[in-house]
């Protein structure tokens, strides 16, 4: 079963309502590519009136998630993910519609692979930019996943 932006949006309705009633929302998903979207609301927004940082570290997750859940899917192994750790960093701040973007689909092909030959678990980190309608990127975040084979 091919994963989709739609049966992840309705996942997401169902296992991750937070996310969900925020706005958060899978855009695009291919094999190099995740974009994630969310628009800055009265129901997501912090006291300054910018999007709340966890809503974009929602959205950025999601991001970096969408991807490998659907790789792990095509593989055809009981495969764990868990994010170990991440960092982020905010350079503007975050009105509008924010769009963001990991596109690490390839460095996602060399960790799982490596998980499956070695059966020992993998770490990587993935990035997700978020960028306003102007383009300007108004935060990153990195996350370290953790993926091991389950026996």
């Amino acid at each position: 079963m091919k994963l989709t932006p739609r049966k992840l949006n309705t996942f997401s309705m169902f296992k991750l309502p937070a996310a969900y009633l925020c706005g958060v929302r899978v855009k695009q998903l291919n094999e190099k590519q995740c974009v994630v979207s969310v628009k800055h609301r009265w129901i997501n927004q912090n006291p300054f009136k910018s999007m709340f940082w966890a809503v974009q570290g929602m959205a950025a997750e999601l991001s970096t998630a969408s991807i490998m859940i659907g790789k792990i899917q095509e593989s055809s192994k009981r495969i764990s993910m868990l994010v170990v750790s991440n960092e982020a960093k905010y350079t503007k701040k975050a009105t509008g519609r924010i769009n963001f973007t990991c596109n690490q689909g390839d460095l996602i092909d060399e960790t799982l692979n490596k998980a499956i030959e070695t059966g020992e678990g993998q770490t990587v980190w993935l990035e997700s930019v978020g960028v306003n309608k102007e383009g300007i990127a108004v935060s990153t975040f990195r996350f370290q996943w953790s993926v091991k084979v389950k026996s």
